[in-house]
């Protein structure tokens, strides 16, 4: 059982933004900058490759609106929305969870080093990938 299952059993407290029957938003306990708030969905999928469209759908509706609530709250103007999937690309919960994270003035937020590799058979990689789209 994972930490945020326990924070939606009601084990482990949290302070909550937003909750509806199948999202979940509260602030992060160790955040990056004021404001770093979490989204959750409530069906326990690891990864968002795993998460059923309709609780997808339910996140997608939602995180528009908590971003704007919390850039007003925060006073930013900027922020980054960050969602991991599995240890190697650096997620630390296996429950799928999107980060809002403000950008504020004082440089606090995310930081990001982001590494470019080249495209090839870039055509080739694309048809191959909308083959793969389950319809």
């Amino acid at each position: 059982m994972t930490i945020f299952q326990k924070v939606l059993n009601g084990e482990i407290p949290c302070h909550r933004v937003y909750e509806d029957e199948h999202v979940l938003a509260f602030l992060d306990i160790n955040p990056l900058s004021r404001g770093h708030t979490l989204v959750i969905p409530k069906e326990p999928a690891e990864t968002l490759d795993r998460l059923s469209d309709e609780s997808a759908a339910a996140i997608g509706r939602v995180l528009p609106r908590l971003c704007r609530a919390v850039l007003k709250a925060t006073e930013t103007r900027h922020f980054n929305v960050l969602q991991n999937n599995g240890a190697p690309a650096h997620q630390a919960v296996g429950h799928v969870h999107f980060h809002i994270i403000p950008k504020a003035e004082d440089g606090s937020g995310l930081g990001i080093g982001w590494k470019v590799t080249t495209m090839e058979n870039g055509a080739d990689l694309a048809a191959t990938i909308a083959g793969c789209l389950e319809r």
